[in-house]
């Protein structure tokens, strides 16, 4: 009788907890939730974060949505002794650029180089490999993560005011986080009109020194406007003066296409910084 009641006791717990390890299962099986984000909502989501005004200034140059199903770059600097070629991975920034001389790029951790001679790239591959992607592709790089907005006053311009927002970043964002950008737009189209910026990716300290550049003319290109032209302006103390340098840009591609991740890595040839 007592082998009875203890082998009816082991049944009941062995049962009990049977049943136990199938809920706690089950129970484990419901909580796995793995949603997945599409590109365009991501996008959404993220410009629900923006000021109204740099939302506005998005949507007149086609949109960060449509910016945000792009996923390559490819745009020449025009140079009189021969273009140079930019192609970016818009999502992860590898970037690569090309001349009849030399090349650089950054495959994600360091930057590199390869040219003819030390005298075909007199520049810092690090802070060169991305430079000009940035101005051109003003104003929707302004919608990167890590970004703060700042209502500051306007531009004054022949009696005109450009409504205007500092554009600042988050501590350990980027090369240099201590950069400041200020985007001033057209008041009634809103596209994007004058940029200043600060450079401190080699002090690595704040600067109040801020150069000015004017946008001065649109492509369309895959139905945003990129700029066509760039022109850099004498500014100091809030005074505009006269046109310092001009940059141009041709054969601008936009697409969903991505390009073959070989042509950002390093080459074994290439130094790297």
């Amino acid at each position: 009788m007592k082998r009875l009641i203890t082998l009816l006791f082991l049944i009941i717990v062995f049962v009990a907890c049977k049943q136990q390890v199938s809920v706690e299962k089950e129970t484990e099986k419901e909580s796995v939730v793995t949603p997945k984000d599409t590109s365009a909502e991501i996008a959404s989501k993220r410009s629900q974060e923006f000021p109204n005004d740099i939302a506005a200034v998005f949507e007149a140059h086609g949109g960060i949505k449509a910016f945000d199903d792009m996923n390559t770059l490819v745009f020449e600097l025009v140079k009189p002794e021969g273009n140079e070629k930019h192609t970016t991975d818009l999502k992860t920034r590898y970037a690569r650029i090309e001349t009849d001389k030399f090349a650089l790029g950054f495959d994600g951790k360091e930057a590199w180089l390869v040219q003819e001679d030390s005298t075909s790239f007199k520049g810092n591959p690090r802070f060169y490999h991305n430079l000009m992607f940035y101005f051109y592709t003003m104003p929707f790089v302004l919608g990167d993560p890590g970004i703060k907005y700042k209502k500051v006053e306007d531009l004054l311009v022949n009696n005109i005011s450009y409504p205007g927002y500092k554009i600042s970043y988050g501590d350990g964002v980027g090369d240099s986080p201590k950069d400041n950008y200020f985007l001033y737009y057209d008041n009634s189209s809103h596209q994007m009109k004058y940029l200043g910026y600060t450079v401190t990716f080699f002090s690595k300290e704040s600067s109040e020194r801020i150069s000015l550049i004017e946008y001065s003319d649109w492509n369309k290109v895959s139905g945003l406007l990129l700029p066509k032209t760039l022109k850099w302006l004498e500014y100091k103390d809030g005074v505009i003066g006269d046109v310092k340098s001009e940059r141009n840009f041709t054969n601008a591609i936009l697409t969903k296409e991505k390009k073959t991740p070989s042509i950002y890595i390093k080459p074994i040839e290439a130094s790297g910084k």
